[in-house]
């Protein structure tokens, strides 16, 4: 689903218009005509579909600064770009501090306020993924936090809300990368443990030698190389929630010990001469069958039926699509934050739409991999779908045909060529008529429009490609009417008056 933009404007031309700009650039709307009904927006059905709001600040009823005031006091902020005729510092001060992102001034520029959007709902994503680390570090992490609208999630959640209510031992199912973890972060951060240590140990990583010493810790000189002693995983989480990972790869040898451990609250450290007591939650998650396990004698039954208290299933991502576009640009704002790529705005619609088409049998895991990926190769000011070529190769998208988007610093073409596109793949011709020598312009015209449909329109990749400066790329564009017309009108855009 395409990020929704919510207009708030008392005047229904100034409504049609923004709306019929903003469907233009991608984006889903919705309109409210005051503040009162744009609050009432924000509290219903769709509150949470509203990723910006577009806001007037001169309104009758509850005016734009009245609206923003609103928001902030029932906790419903979202990034806002303010429309204003008065440019006055005070006024744009006054918007900002009451918790406005951007500010456009009327009449506005639709290519400034796609920026403006573009960038208020990047700065948001930013923030949101950095709160989100420090919440998940400091164990309050809890199912606000999680990004999962879709129908399919919705079991998986009440019952994890159920879960977290209470001690029961829970055992998370699901595929590889369908965010088993994130489940369980979760639940530890919505209970009466919330802030306590959340200790994760992924079984099928354990060391076979030091499995029993990691669980459950040992003296000093118990074995060779044991220098100090340590507490193990079960003792770090006193107080806290052990969260099991992939819980079906344990021996049989260390299952009898887990087994002891919950049914008595107590541990055996290698080497120890006592029992040591601690109190922990327990969640376990696998991407095994247990049943199947149980069956063939890989997995105690007895301890499975102490594990499998309180089940609960997650969806594949191909199962949950809803949530994919949400997850990308979660997944974009995080990975551009950590590899310094702030020029980098979002995802175009082009490229969203083909990872909706893609099943992800990889899951969550696999989608935040290849949008990493996407953000390392990226040039341009988005991740469009040549950052993608699996996914494109996967779906059968034609990464060469993407159309430019307007004002992201792409232009297109705006002259049919001498030369179709198809025909300057892999050589440009040298020849034209009666197999004579094309002119020298003509050539390196075709050889412009080439390079400009090879970087969809990325003038700071076409100039370094040729190997000139832009400056004189763009004297060569206006040399050879080369879409110059095209550019000037993505650059000035239509006005809003009003």
């Amino acid at each position: 689903m395409n990020a929704t933009v919510l207009i708030v404007d008392d005047e229904p031309v100034q409504r049609r218009l923004l709306e019929s700009h903003l469907n233009k650039m991608g984006y889903c709307t919705l309109t409210a005509t005051d503040g009162e009904e744009a609050i009432a927006v924000l509290q219903g059905e769709r509150g949470s579909e509203v990723k910006a709001l577009v806001l007037d600040l001169v309104m009758p009823g509850l005016d734009g600064m009245g609206t923003l005031g609103r928001m902030r006091k029932l906790g419903l902020q979202r990034p806002t770009v303010v429309q204003t005729a008065q440019a006055g510092i005070d006024t744009v001060v006054s918007a900002m501090r009451a918790g406005a992102t951007d500010f456009c001034v009327k009449p506005v520029s639709f290519e400034r306020l796609k920026i403006s959007i573009a960038n208020a709902m990047k700065l948001d994503a930013m923030e949101d993924a950095v709160r989100k680390v420090e919440r998940s570090s400091s164990g309050t992490f809890s199912f606000a936090d999680m990004i999962a609208q879709s129908p399919a999630m919705d079991q998986a959640l009440k019952l994890g809300e159920r879960a977290a209510a209470s001690t029961i031992p829970v055992l998370i199912e699901g595929e590889s990368g369908t965010g088993k973890e994130v489940l369980a972060r979760a639940i530890h951060g919505a209970g009466d443990r919330r802030g306590k240590p959340l200790v994760t140990v992924n079984c099928g990583a354990l060391p076979e030698n030091l499995a029993e010493s990691i669980l459950f810790g040992h003296e000093k000189g118990s074995f060779t190389g044991a220098t100090a002693t340590h507490i193990g995983k079960f003792k770090e989480a006193d107080g806290g929630t052990l969260f099991l990972d992939e819980v079906g790869e344990l021996s049989l040898e260390l299952q009898v010990k887990l087994l002891r451990a919950i049914q008595e609250s107590e541990i055996d450290p290698v080497g120890g001469k006592k029992t040591v007591k601690t109190d922990f939650r327990l969640i376990s998650a696998t991407n095994r069958d247990m049943i199947d396990l149980v069956t063939s004698g890989a997995f105690r039954e007895d301890l499975y039926y102490r594990l499998n208290v309180f089940p609960i299933r997650l969806p594949s991502l191909k199962k949950r699509k809803e949530d994919i576009a949400a997850l990308s640009r979660h997944f974009t704002a995080k990975h551009c934050l950590e590899q310094g790529r702030r020029n980098i705005t979002g995802i175009s619609v082009d490229a969203l739409t083909m990872l909706d088409a893609y099943d992800w049998p990889g899951n969550i895991r696999q989608l935040e991999n290849t949008i990493f990926r996407a953000v390392v190769l990226c040039d341009g000011e988005e991740l469009s779908i040549g950052d993608f070529p699996q996914i494109a190769q996967a779906t059968g998208t034609d990464i060469s045909v993407e159309p430019a988007a307007s004002g992201t610093g792409r232009i297109s073409v705006g002259v049919t060529p001498p030369l179709a596109p198809q025909d300057l793949h892999g050589m440009l011709l040298m020849t034209g008529d009666a197999g004579k020598p094309r002119p020298l312009d003509e050539i390196e015209a075709d050889m412009i429009r080439f390079a400009i449909e090879h970087h969809k329109g990325r003038m700071t990749s076409v100039a370094r490609s040729l190997g000139i400066g832009r400056s004189t790329l763009y004297r060569k564009l206006k040399e050879y009417d080369i879409g110059e017309d095209e550019a000037e009108t993505d650059n000035s855009s239509t006005m809003l008056n009003g």
